[in-house]
Order: C-alpha cells, then structure tokens, then sequence
C-alpha cells in the first residue's frame, strides 16, 4: 500500500494552517489541536536529535528545501523516526508565504520505497494556491481509493474516480501523474499488487491459485496480472511465494 504521508501547511512564522488526515493518522493529533502552532513543539521531544533541530531550523530561516529525519513523537508519547521534505512556498513576486512539509513514519515504511512527495526535485515554491489545490486532489483520491477499496474492482477507470472527485479526467491524470510519478493505471496496480501479496500469505486464500488471488484483487488478466507483479515487486509470483 501506498504510505501514509503527513502533510503540513504553515504560514511564513511556521505556524500550522492546515494538516491532511495521514498528519492525523500518523500523529494522533487532529487539525483543531495543531492550527496556529509550532510543528517542532508539537511532535519534537526528550530524544529529538539536536542538529537535525538546527539544520531544520538554518534551512529554513534561508528559505532553502530541508530533506531528512528526525525523531518526533505522536500525541500518545510514543516516539517514532519521522522522514520529511520541508519546502518553502514563494508567491509570484518571490515573497516567502508558507511552508509546506511531507511526512511519513519511518518505522512503518521501508527504507528503499520510493515516495515522489520526499523527492526535493518536486517544485512546489513558484505557486502556491495551485500546488495545494494539487496536492489536496491527489490526497482526497488517494484516500477515497485506500479507505473504499476502489482498486478492487476489475473496471475501475480514470473516468469514475474523476466522476466521483467531481473533476476531470485530464487534470487528474496530471495530478497523480507529478505526485506519484506514474499513471493512473501503473497507480492503482501498486494497490492491487500490495493486495494480492497481503493475501498470498493468508492462510483463509491457500486453496486458490494466484490468478484466483489476483483476481479478486482487481486483476482481470493474467498475464496483466504477472507483468505487473513483476514490475513492481521485481520478481515473479511463484518466487515471490516461495519467499
């Protein structure tokens, strides 16, 4: 499954504005507890390393993009290593106005998963209103996928979830196209594969055979099915299994 990523706007004083449902998730703080305060004293505490703090804290007081990890702490006391990007947002006349940091739990996410929004190459600083309205699209879709289940369903199709996000299907394309650098095709078989290996390994799916598997996870072909597998796990379904 594609991880839950943190999103945290803050005005040019670096006082939170808004926070995504992942930031939510993640945390176990609500947008009404963090708006018109300081991330850092929000989520750092006793075991925060002082100098990913001060390189935070230099990077932004130059405007300059900021990518690495800290130890932050969720609302329940539990600490955690937090992998971020902060960028900083600049209006048409290069006036600073936000900042905009992606986030996601380190201990939940492996190290060599490639996550677009943790890229420093992505430009977010030349416009901001467009960029958050992007941004929103892209997390409100990948949220209404992961939470309905939508890549399950063998017919799914850039039109109907355009549909049901109440846009249109070439803006979207755009939208997950620059956020997760792939098509929407490629995008929801990410899903579909992280499916069928969750239920390769349980036990309740041992008396199907794997296209049996991939087809109740969103695959319509078979050999679809295995290209795709491999594309994105790098190995076959069968070596996958015997793993």
């Amino acid at each position: 499954m594609i991880p839950n990523i943190a999103v945290i706007l803050t005005n040019a004083q670096k006082r939170i504005l808004w926070v995504n449902d992942d930031f939510t998730h993640i945390t176990g703080y609500s947008l009404p507890e963090v708006v018109g305060k300081s991330p850092g004293r929000i989520l750092q505490g006793p075991k925060t390393e002082p100098e990913a703090v001060n390189q935070i804290r230099q990077g932004l007081t130059n405007g300059l993009p900021f990518r690495g990890e800290i130890t932050n702490y969720r609302k329940n006391g539990e600490e955690y290593l937090c992998r971020l990007v902060i960028h900083p947002v600049y209006d048409e006349s290069q006036n600073l106005t936000n900042f905009i940091a992606f986030e996601v739990d380190g201990n939940a996410v492996e190290t060599e998963l490639p996550i677009p929004l943790l890229n420093l190459e992505e430009k977010y600083s030349s416009s901001s209103l467009k960029g958050m309205e992007e941004l929103r699209l892209y997390l409100r879709m990948k949220q209404v996928i992961e939470e309905e289940s939508l890549f399950l369903d063998p017919h799914l199709s850039l039109r109907s979830v355009a549909d049901r996000l109440s846009t249109n299907t070439k803006y979207l394309s755009q939208v997950v196209n620059h956020n997760a650098k792939c098509n929407f095709q490629q995008f929801i078989n990410f899903y579909r594969v992280t499916e069928v290996k969750e239920k390769i390994k349980d036990p309740k799916f041992y008396n199907l055979t794997l296209f049996g598997i991939a087809r109740q996870c969103g695959f319509k072909n078979k050999s679809t099915f295995y290209k795709v597998f491999k594309e994105v796990t790098g190995m076959t379904p069968r070596k996958y299994l015997k793993q």
